[in-house]
């Protein structure tokens, strides 16, 4: 009876490491995967095609009510993994969180860069006229040659009334005035510089609202100037393409190197919110 006793206890201490060991093995191969996806320049190639659905951010901000997670964690998590439940990106953010804290703080830096001062769509309402309507897709990386060949690294919003100096566009953050003036392939452009980071570009104006300086304050919904069809070209150009708003997003790493983001979702998002003009 003792001899059978002390085989039992034994072979449950064995159960208990063979357990143990293939837990072990278990959160090391998730550690081991996680670090790897994290080390890979393909993670922020994921983080700035910004591939969101347009209900899931607001999914995201319900979730950050009850949790220690903001929606730039969900938002960073969701576009690493494509889950969607609340459980499963909490699951995968603690990992995170836990072994590579300074890899989800660069992320989440990058992600409240892009959204977190976002409050307006940058072409008005029209009040007066029904017909003025903008219309836009995802030509995220589509091939432009002009220059020489390269990716789009943009959202064109384009005008239903191919009209240069009609259509007006206003800032969709707070910020400072950044770069103003003409570039040979943006036309007259403005960038604006976001409280958290974010750089927002807006080119192919046709003229300016007022004469802005580098370092002016802006205010969200404040009016920019107007849409148009100029740049590819030395200073003056226009009627290389149809009227159109081209937005671009940009945002520093942690090294400090620039990094373009998909606008296209953004937009989406931001749709709903506009401004009404009387234009």
């Amino acid at each position: 009876m003792k001899y059978c006793k002390k085989i039992i206890i034994h072979l449950l201490l064995l159960t208990m490491v063979v357990c143990g060991i293939t837990g072990l093995i278990g959160y090391i191969q998730q550690t081991a995967k996680l670090t790897h996806l994290l080390a890979d320049e393909d993670t922020k190639e994921l983080l700035r095609q910004q591939q969101i659905p347009e209900e899931m951010y607001d999914t995201f901000q319900e979730y950050e009510e009850n949790s220690e997670f903001s929606r730039f964690h969900y938002l960073t998590a969701y576009l690493l993994t494509e889950k969607t439940a609340q459980e499963d990106l909490d699951d995968f953010l603690d990992l995170l969180c836990q072994f590579h804290p300074q890899n989800i703080q660069a992320m989440e830096h990058m992600e409240s860069a892009v959204w977190e001062d976002l409050q307006y769509f940058p072409i008005p309402l029209s009040g007066s006229n029904s017909d003025l309507e903008t219309s836009f897709e995802n030509s995220w990386m589509f091939d432009r040659n002009f220059g020489g060949n390269r990716g789009h690294e943009g959202t064109d919003i384009m005008a239903s009334i191919n009209d240069r100096g009609h259509y007006p566009i206003v800032s969709m953050t707070d910020g400072v005035v950044e770069k103003i003036g003409w570039l040979e392939l943006g036309g007259y452009r403005i960038g604006i510089r976001s409280p958290n980071g974010g750089y927002f570009y807006y080119a192919h104006l046709y003229d300016y609202a007022r004469e802005f300086q580098e370092g002016d304050e802006i205010k969200a919904g404040e009016l920019l100037g107007f849409m148009g069809d100029s740049g590819y070209g030395p200073e003056g150009t226009t009627g290389k393409f149809a009227v159109h708003l081209h937005v671009g997003i940009y945002v520093d790493d942690e090294t400090g190197r620039e990094l373009s983001f998909n606008p296209y979702y953004v937009l989406k998002w931001l749709e709903p919110k506009r401004l009404s003009y009387s234009y």
